[in-house]
């Protein structure tokens, strides 16, 4: 019985992408899992540190829906790492504010993300290392920037930042 598959004329780019993509989150799930952080906190408490953000621009630059910025906030407030305050440039604004403890939390698992970050990229010799981050920033600021409209939206990736 021969096989009815098209012949494959380039790589699976959606695979290895996908693939490689996936393995990394839930290394770095794990990793800053050990110090009761998820990368969506990581995210909010990094960008909130940045400067002053309101609730809807940081999940936009995490690509987080309402419900699950809320549900990061809130975990956020609990854990004393963060707290929703009124804006010191729009007073109509609230932001979200990290206290001393979330800005130490916040260095250590920018820590973890860079050591999960070095480790991956460690594992291929240096000149690969150089030309793989270099392509994909070129993609992911070039060809790959901006998704395209579809009537089945594919979900969407984080954002750069």
């Amino acid at each position: 019985m021969t096989s009815m598959a098209p012949a494959r004329t380039e790589p699976d780019l959606s695979y290895l992408l996908d693939h490689t993509s996936h393995v990394l989150r839930t290394r770095m799930a794990a990793a800053l899992g050990e110090i009761g952080l998820t990368a969506r906190m990581h995210c909010v408490l990094v960008h909130a540190l940045e400067e002053e953000r309101t609730q809807a621009q940081l999940a936009e630059i995490g690509d987080m829906d309402k419900t699950t910025m809320v549900v990061t906030v809130d975990a956020l407030e609990k854990a004393g790492l963060a707290e929703r305050r009124p804006s010191t440039i729009d007073r109509r604004a609230r932001i979200i504010a990290v206290t001393e403890a979330g800005a130490e939390v916040a260095r250590q698992s920018q820590e973890i993300v860079d050591e999960v970050h070095e480790s991956t990229l460690s594992s291929l010799p240096d000149e690969e290392r150089e030309v793989l981050v270099r392509a994909l920033g070129r993609l992911a600021a070039g060809h790959l920037e901006t998704p395209v409209e579809s009537p089945r939206p594919a979900r969407r990736a984080r954002q750069r930042g």
